[in-house]
C-alpha cells in the first residue's frame, strides 16, 4: 500500500492462485467486491488501473470518500495478504492507436486511468506529442507527482501543465504547479496545444461538462474527445414516459434490418441497427427514457422489465439481473423483444 496524498491510497493487487492475470487494455479498470461487514451486504466498485497492465499485478488508487462505505474499508481495514474479490477489467475509455498528438485531461484522482495511458506511451517511447494536463486543489490533493513527472520526461515529445485552485503557501509556483485556477479549455489554447490532438477527459462530472463544452466552444470535434466520470453522476434520467422533451422516435437514418425492439411503454417499436453497441444506446437514439450509470453491467441502474424475447451480453455483466429483467447497458437482441421503457 503507498500513499500518494493525503486522501489517495494506492493497493497492488497480486493474484491468489499465482495464475497470470487477464490483460488490461490502458485506462480500462476493475469491479471489487467487497463486505466491509462480516453480517452486511457485499457492495461492488469499479476502480480504474493506475499503473501499467501487467499479467502479475493490478494497481488501484482509491480516493478516501466522506462517508464512503468501500473507500473507508479499503484504507482502514484491508491489510496486506488480505484476499479481496477482483473482476477482469472492462471499460471502453482506453488509449486509441495512431499519430495524433494526446492531451490527457484530468483532475482529482480522476488522474487514474489517464496516468496508465501515459504510462504506455513512455513505455513504447511514442514519438507522438503528450500533453499532461492536470488539476487540484493543492499541493496535498496531489497524487502521483513524481510518478507523472518522470514518465513526461522519458517521452521526446511530452509537455505537463499544472493548475491548482487553491494553493496553499508552501506549494511553489512555477516548481509545484504553473498557475493558480480552474482549468478551462482556454488554458490548452493559451498553452499552444493543437485542436487536432485526441483529448482523453476524467474527473468529476462539473469537471467534464465544463471542458467538453469549452472544447467544443473551441471548435474540436467530438470524435476526438474521449471522456469518463470519475465518481457518482450528477443526475439519472428516470425510466418513465414524458421524461425528456421529445417524444420517442425512430433512430434518425435508414431503419436497421435486425430483430424488432418494442418499448411498451413509449408505444414505439423499430428494428435492431446492428451500428449501436447495446439496447442503451438505441433507446437513447430513439429518445426513450433510460436510467443508466456504469454503462458496463456493474451497477444494474439500467435494469428494466424484458417482457418477451432474449438477448445476448457483451460484456457479461458480474451479476444477472433479476429473472424478467434485463441490462441495457450492455445487451442486444437475439430475436424481437419487447422491453418495459
Amino acid at each position: 500500500m503507498t500513499r500518494e496524498s493525503k486522501s489517495v491510497l494506492s493497493l497492488v493487487l497480486e493474484p491468489a492462485d499465482g495464475l497470470p492475470l487477464s490483460p488490461a487494455l490502458p485506462g480500462q479498470y476493475v469491479v471489487l467486491r467487497m463486505r466491509p461487514t462480516p453480517s452486511g451486504a457485499a457492495v461492488l466498485r469499479n476502480y480504474s488501473l493506475s499503473d501499467l497492465p501487467s499479467s502479475d499485478h493490478y494497481r488501484i488508487s482509491v480516493k478516501h470518500a466522506v462517508n464512503g462505505v468501500a473507500s473507508s474499508y479499503l484504507h482502514s481495514q484491508v491489510q496486506q495478504d488480505d484476499v479481496l474479490e477482483v473482476s477482469a477489467p472492462r471499460g471502453s475509455f482506453t488509449l486509441l492507436p495512431g499519430d495524433k498528438p494526446v492531451v490527457l485531461l484530468s483532475a482529482g484522482v480522476g488522474a487514474t486511468p489517464v496516468l496508465v495511458m501515459l504510462h504506455a506511451l513512455a513505455a513504447g517511447s511514442s514519438p507522438r506529442e503528450v500533453w499532461w494536463v492536470y488539476g487540484a486543489r493543492d499541493g496535498s490533493d496531489h497524487p502521483f507527482i513524481q510518478e507523472a513527472r518522470s514518465l513526461i520526461q522519458a517521452l521526446p515529445h511530452g509537455r505537463t501543465h499544472i493548475r491548482y485552485s487553491q494553493p496553499r503557501p508552501e506549494d511553489r509556483i512555477g516548481t509545484d504547479f504553473d498557475a493558480r485556477s480552474h482549468l478551462k479549455s482556454v488554458v490548452l489554447q493559451e498553452m499552444g496545444v493543437p485542436d487536432n490532438a485526441d483529448f482523453y477527459l476524467c474527473g468529476p462530472p462539473s469537471f467534464l461538462r465544463d471542458l467538453t463544452a469549452g472544447l467544443d466552444s473551441w471548435g474540436v470535434s467530438s470524435n476526438c474527445v474521449h471522456s469518463e466520470i470519475f465518481g457518482p453522476g450528477e443526475s439519472i434520467t428516470p425510466g418513465v414516459v414524458n421524461a425528456v422533451a421529445y417524444p420517442p422516435h425512430p433512430p434518425t437514418g435508414p431503419a436497421g434490418q435486425g430483430p424488432r425492439v418494442s418499448f411498451a411503454r413509449s408505444g414505439l417499436a423499430v428494428n435492431w441497427d446492428s451500428k449501436f453497441g447495446s439496447l442503451l444506446e438505441f433507446a437513447e437514439a430513439c429518445d426513450v427514457p433510460v436510467k443508466w450509470s456504469c454503462r458496463t453491467g456493474v451497477c444494474h441502474t439500467c435494469e428494466s422489465g424484458l417482457i418477451s424475447g432474449t438477448v445476448s451480453y457483451q460484456p457479461e455483466p458480474l451479476q444477472s439481473a433479476a429473472d424478467g429483467n434485463v441490462l441495457i447497458c450492455c445487451s442486444k437482441p437475439k430475436e424481437e423483444i419487447v422491453l418495459d421503457l
